[in-house]
């Protein structure tokens, strides 16, 4: 049987983990996803899964990767349903940036979220978490059960696309 203080001990590494975790996964999905609310639904199912499969995990330094491949997946599928649904209706319009996000955002920056935007979504999910949660190849192929290999030459082609998008020369 487990011991009493066991469960109090798991939810405090656990609320530690969603502290720190939660603002760069947060900012992953709203960039793969497009809108705040939806990332914050896509982060909050991560961290209810995590905690249900808490006890399962090998070793509890598993728990952010299982955190990060989560929010990616939770994206996935995110984009399939909308996929599937704008099959069966009148397209929407791409999500806007809120007006506090436009003011901070410099012009620049809007450039390359919009550029990044109109990327194909596998080239979109390997450069978002190498710039923005600083993942290294292994990592980010770990996150979405792919190859490295695979991973660089995404990357590759994600970047050459980016900067085409973005009107830079070769």
């Amino acid at each position: 049987m487990d011991h009493p203080d066991a469960g109090v001990a798991e939810a405090s590494r656990l609320a530690e983990i969603f502290t720190e975790q939660r603002p760069s996964l947060l900012r992953v999905a709203v960039l793969l996803v497009g809108d705040q609310p939806t990332a914050e639904d896509v982060v909050q199912e991560a961290f209810l899964g995590l905690q249900r499969r808490w006890r399962s995990l090998r070793q509890p330094a598993a728990a952010r990767a299982y955190a990060r491949q989560s929010v990616v997946n939770g994206c996935h599928s995110v984009l399939r349903r909308r996929a599937v649904a704008s099959r069966f209706r009148i397209p929407h319009e791409p999500a806007v940036w809120s007006a506090e996000s436009a003011a901070i955002l410099s012009e620049e920056r809007q450039e390359v979220l919009r550029a990044l935007e109109r990327l194909p979504p596998r080239r979109r999910e390997v450069l978002v978490p190498r710039f923005y949660l600083d993942l290294n190849d292994a990592e980010i192929a770990y996150t979405m059960g792919i190859s490295e290999a695979t991973v660089r030459s995404t990357a590759v082609r994600a970047l050459r696309t980016l900067g085409h998008l973005l009107g830079e020369t070769p």
